[in-house]
C-alpha cells in the first residue's frame, strides 16, 4: 500500500488508536459483566474485543508493511535481528514520549484545570467543585506516576534493543537504604518511591515501604503490597 499520501497514514494511525481503545474497552466491560455474573455478556464482550484486536493488526501491517511475517523460516537470521529491532525501536519511541511529553504534558494541564475549575465550581456549587477538584487531583498524581513507569520500559526495551548487538546489560543494583529503597509492582509496573511516598493512600513521604501498612494496594492497578518486588535500576559508572 502507498503510504507516500500523509492523511492516509493519519488515518491509519487514527484507526489504529481506535481498534486499539476499543479492544481495551470491551475487556474491561468483560472484566464488569463477569463481576455482575453476566458471563454470556462478559463472553460477547470479550470475543468482539479479540475482533477489535484483528482489525488494529491489520492497520498496523499496512503501517509497518516491514513488521509482517509471513515465512519465518525463510528468514536469515540477520533478518529476524532486525525486524526484531525494529519493533524495539518503535517500542522505546512510544515510551520515551509518553514519559517525556506525554505524562509530564498531562500532568501540568491537570493541575492547571483542576485549579480553574474549583475556583469556577466553588462559586455555585461547592460539593460538585470538591468532586472535580478531586477527579482532576487525582488524575494529575496518576499521570506522574505513570511517568517513571515509562521510562522504565523504555529502559527495557532499550536493553533488549542492545542486547540483539550482544551488548551485555548494564549491572543493576537496589538501594539498601530503607529510606531510598525502590519498589515495583509486577503487574503494571508502578514504582513505590519512599521520598515521595503515597499521600493520597495516606502514605507521607519519606514512609520506607516496609513501613507501608499491609492492607496498601498500588494506586494505578490496585495490586497488593505483597505483589511489589525491590527495584534494581543501572549503576551509573
Amino acid at each position: 500500500m502507498d503510504l507516500s499520501n500523509a492523511q492516509t497514514a493519519k488515518n491509519l494511525e487514527a484507526a489504529f488508536g481506535g481498534e486499539s481503545m476499543a479492544n481495551r474497552k470491551y475487556l474491561f466491560f468483560a472484566e464488569v459483566t463477569k463481576k455482575l455474573g453476566m458471563g454470556d455478556l462478559s463472553k460477547l464482550f470479550r470475543d468482539t474485543a479479540n475482533q477489535e484486536t484483528e482489525h488494529a493488526f491489520a492497520h498496523f501491517r499496512l503501517l509497518h508493511p516491514e513488521l509482517v511475517v509471513t515465512d519465518p523460516d525463510n528468514l536469515s537470521d540477520e533478518e529476524k535481528k532486525k525486524i526484531a529491532a525494529r519493533c524495539l525501536e518503535l517500542a522505546i519511541e512510544g515510551e520515551t514520549y509518553e514519559y517525556t511529553t506525554m505524562y509530564p504534558e498531562f500532568t501540568a494541564q491537570a493541575v492547571q484545570e483542576r485549579d480553574e475549575t474549583a475556583v469556577a465550581e466553588f462559586q455555585e456549587q461547592e460539593a460538585e467543585s470538591r468532586e472535580h477538584a478531586e477527579i482532576f487531583r487525582k488524575a494529575a498524581s496518576n499521570f506522574g506516576l505513570l511517568t517513571p513507569i515509562e521510562h522504565h520500559h523504555a529502559n527495557q526495551y532499550t536493553e533488549a534493543l542492545k542486547a540483539l548487538d550482544g551488548v551485555a546489560p548494564m549491572p543493576k543494583s537496589a538501594s539498601s537504604d530503607p529510606q531510598t529503597q525502590k519498589w515495583i509492582c509486577r503487574q503494571c509496573s508502578m514504582i513505590y518511591d519512599p521520598v515521595m511516598g503515597d499521600p493520597d493512600s495516606g502514605i507521607a513521604p519519606g514512609t520506607p515501604f516496609e513501613a507501608i501498612p499491609d492492607d496498601w494496594s498500588c494506586p494505578i492497578c490496585g495490586a497488593t503490597k505483597k505483589t511489589f518486588v525491590v527495584y534494581e535500576e543501572a549503576i551509573v559508572a
